[in-house]
């Protein structure tokens, strides 16, 4: 067995679960309202098939104080657990397990029934929280206790209870939240008793053989969060109320640290699991951990378990990537796994813009029912011979898709490797998973049959012999025309950002760079990170990024926070943009702010409303609004510009004129910012239209 620690059973007591793997709660839009029960069944059905150990759903609410938004998923009375049947049927029917989060938002509710200990409002919602009276508290335990019976009568295995991240029951134990003065405040004794009360009576109430999950805030990673001491009294507390597992939360929502980015190292928080349950062993205290955040690979996995940091493991989003992750690592086929590369773009930033969620490798994840690759046998489509042209993301979704089908599919490309724009994405400081989306692709390949014709520029003749054209072919940098900037270019210092990230030619010691979208952040980061162009990155040096983000032990340091110490930035860095505003308002909800504090540690300066006015051999000369004010020079070295994209798709014409039927896909179809979701998107959809 290539994997041993992480195949291997869980012995629960009452039941055992097949594997050491916990598909994380992950909220996808499907658990808000009546309508996405088959859907939901569906999506947690495939996972199921794919032999995760146990599943976990979204979050649901208690009662409505406890909505993430207005008409968030609720599971408070019989008729509600009646329709969530259909979901525990469809996975008990593919041998899997499944538990119920019950998640209340507290003052994190973006809608104005929210409630907590005290009327503290958070930094993420417009809404400041009713403080609870002692009666209203009792309200909230008893949601707690019929939420999860009412779960058990639905068919689930287990619940788990959210205590972590900054949710209501974490808001009680931490006193910059918890202000009372009653018997649920002041000591920490008095702000554990609601943790401690809802476990308690939820056991007592659902029975012995019943999974109850607590998830429970190892690292607040905020002012005046929990002390470790703090953390171990409540683990001690948790165990003997009755929890089955515990399962590791890091970081509150408010908390400026990131902590399930790509940017963030594999596995980067399984230390502080092993040290809880290092301790709890030490005090005879068996109950399995959980650890989570970045664990995105068998390998890794296996390493956590192994090495003595958990029980068990937690993925979430990997399953969104892959729901065939576990069975694929049992069968030896590890190297067919889609990874999930942690960019939040189709998960977090769809549920944070409520879109429901998807997955940016693998569009089919909570869409199971509107996109099926269905084979030509029974689709009763005829086999035809189809050319992709373009070997990017959209190609390669496009391509693999349709011979997966059955169609006789040839893939064109001029480089000498599969990828197109995704080779400089992945050359991005905390960009390397990149990587991994092409080599699940290039076995894609392999496995489907594509005929890949790579160093082969296709003109329109060549293509004639074929019943279909996709072009993928990308997109083309924009060209701002700075007056001077041709000159420039011939002397070397102006550069494009393929320049740079591709072809690796020289840059100076101080740069600008025109354009603050997604790629002008990219190279931004790629330009200032010392040793990146080298291929070095925080990613991979786990203790240089804690010291990066000011994250310590917190033995030593009170919820693990600890003064920042980013290196020295590798240059003098300009970020410019045309319009007013803030810089990369176009990046993702989720992950934008980690990209621009990352370059405000950087010590980039991030310029607005700029005039590109010409170009010396002195630097860029700028002035500002539209009045064309405060004329400047910018002395530097080098101009990179990272202007944007203009689609590439030159071989249209001539092949409409021909007659042949062509289908323009990504960026040849609409430029945007290296926007690989819709590229693969686009890609998947077609393949299974066609």
């Amino acid at each position: 067995m290539t994997y041993p620690h992480l195949l291997e059973p869980l012995d629960l007591g009452f039941t055992t679960l097949k594997n050491r793997v916990l598909m994380g709660s992950m909220h996808t839009g499907l658990e808000d309202g009546r309508k996405h029960f088959d859907r939901m069944a569906e999506y947690f059905a495939e996972r199921a098939r794919g032999e995760v150990g146990l599943i976990v759903t979204g979050g649901y609410a208690p009662n409505i104080e406890g909505w993430a938004k207005p008409f968030a998923g609720t599971l408070a009375t019989s008729g509600a657990a009646r329709r969530h049947s259909v979901v525990t049927k469809a996975v008990h029917a593919e041998g899997g397990k499944i538990a119920l989060q019950i998640l209340h938002t507290g003052r994190y509710g973006y809608q104005p029934f929210c409630v907590a200990p005290s009327r503290i409002q958070s930094p993420i919602s417009p809404f400041t929280p009713r403080e609870l009276s002692e009666r209203g508290i009792e309200r909230q335990i008893r949601a707690f206790i019929r939420c999860a019976k009412l779960a058990r009568e639905a068919g689930y295995d287990g619940v788990e209870v959210m205590g972590s991240e900054g949710y209501f029951i974490n808001q009680f134990l931490v006193s910059a939240t918890n202000q009372r003065t009653d018997g649920w405040g002041g000591n920490y004794a008095n702000r554990m008793r609601l943790a401690i009360e809802i476990l308690t009576r939820m056991r007592e109430a659902v029975g012995p053989d019943f999974i109850i999950i607590y998830r429970l805030s190892m690292l607040d990673l905020i002012p005046n969060g929990s002390s470790w001491d703090e953390v171990l009294e409540l683990a001690r507390g948790v165990v003997k109320a009755g929890a089955t597992l515990i399962n590791t939360g890091i970081g509150w929502h408010e908390a400026r640290i990131p902590t399930i980015a790509t940017s963030v190292p594999r596995a980067g928080f399984a230390w502080v699991t092993q040290k809880l349950r290092s301790q709890l062993r030490a005090e005879g205290i068996m109950t399995p951990l959980i650890t989570s955040n970045r664990i995105n690979s068998p390998e890794v996995a296996e390493g956590v378990l192994a090495d003595g940091s958990a029980d068990m493991v937690s993925m979430a989003r990997p399953f969104l990537a892959d729901p065939e992750f576990v069975k694929k690592a049992r069968q030896g086929r590890a190297d067919e796994i889609n990874t999930c590369i942690a960019c939040n773009q189709a998960c977090l930033d769809h549920a944070f813009e409520q879109k429901i969620a998807s997955c940016l490798v693998n569009p089919r994840a909570a869409h199971e029912q509107e996109i099926r690759v269905i084979p030509l046998a029974a689709s009763k489509q005829a086999r035809k011979k189809i050319a992709v042209v373009g070997a990017g993301p959209a190609g390669l979704a496009a391509s693999t898709t349709l011979a997966e089908r059955g169609h006789e599919v040839h893939l064109f490309d001029s480089a000498a490797v599969i990828g197109g724009q995704f080779n400089m994405a992945r050359q991005i400081p905390g960009k390397e998973e990149f990587s991994e989306t092409l080599r699940y692709f290039a076995r894609r390949l392999e496995i489907t049959g594509v005929q890949l014709h790579l160093n082969r520029r296709v003109a329109a003749p060549d293509l004639m012999g074929f019943d279909e054209v996709l072009l993928a072919t990308g997109v083309t940098p924009r060209n701002p025309r700075i007056p001077g900037q041709d000159e420039g270019a011939a002397r070397g210092q102006v550069l494009s950002y393929i320049d740079v990230l591709l072809h690796k030619k020289p840059v100076g010691q101080t740069v600008a760079l025109i354009g603050a979208g997604g790629i002008g952040f990219d190279v931004a980061e790629y330009l200032a990170e010392p040793g990146a162009e080298q291929g070095h990155s925080l990613t991979k040096d786990a203790p240089a990024w804690r010291r990066e983000w000011g994250i310590g032990d917190p033995v030593e340091s009170r919820a693990g926070l600890v003064r920042p110490l980013p290196a020295s930035p590798a240059r003098s860095i300009y970020l410019l943009q045309r319009k007013a505003g803030k810089l990369g308002a176009g990046l993702g909800k989720t992950t934008g702010w980690i990209h621009r504090a990352a370059l405000k540690m950087k010590a980039v300066q991030m310029l607005a409303g700029v005039n590109y006015e010409a170009i010396t051999p002195e630097g860029l000369w700028v002035s500002y609004g539209k009045e064309r004010i405060d004329r400047q020079l910018l002395a530097c070295d080098t101009i990179v510009l990272c202007a944007g994209q203009e689609p590439l798709r030159e071989l249209e014409a001539p092949l409409k004129a021909a007659g042949r039927s062509v289908h323009l896909l990504g960026g040849a179809q609409e430029a945007g910012e290296l926007d690989a979701k819709r590229a693969i998107l686009q890609g998947t959809r077609l393949g299974c239209s066609l």
